[in-house]
């Protein structure tokens, strides 16, 4: 395969440029309460976990459809997603990175932060 780039997950060394242009992503679209959780010792699942809120439904969704856009367009990169008809909670699984976009009452209820975070880091988050 001469398209080297294009990958369901990224190699080492890339979760970082997508954990920035997740970041820079939802910035541009509006997101609210954006917290990235570095994943490292924590879980083998991915290197770095983003949750953010959208005000809405249709914010949310949308805000998931131009990230899945953008990672594909600019780091080749075929993210799966699960929720985006509902727009109450996305998952973006972009491989070493995974994001939660959320509404903010689902997001409160399921405060997923809470599991991922230690007090002292939650606290840093908020700041």
């Amino acid at each position: 395969m001469t398209d080297a780039k294009i990958a369901l997950h990224p190699k080492e060394g890339s979760s970082r440029d997508a954990l920035a242009h997740i970041l820079t992503s939802l910035e541009d679209d509006k997101a609210e309460d954006v917290v990235s959780i570095n994943l490292a010792g924590k879980s083998e699942i991915a290197d770095f976990m983003v949750i953010a809120s959208g005000r809405s439904s249709r914010q949310v969704a949308s805000m998931a459809e131009k990230l899945t856009d953008k990672l594909k367009q600019e780091l080749g990169v075929r993210a799966k997603v699960e929720g985006k008809a509902a727009g109450d909670w996305v998952l973006i699984d972009a491989g070493d990175v995974i994001v939660h976009v959320f509404r903010p009452e689902v997001r409160e209820f399921y405060q997923l932060e809470k599991m991922w975070m230690s007090p002292s880091e939650a606290v840093a988050a908020k700041a």
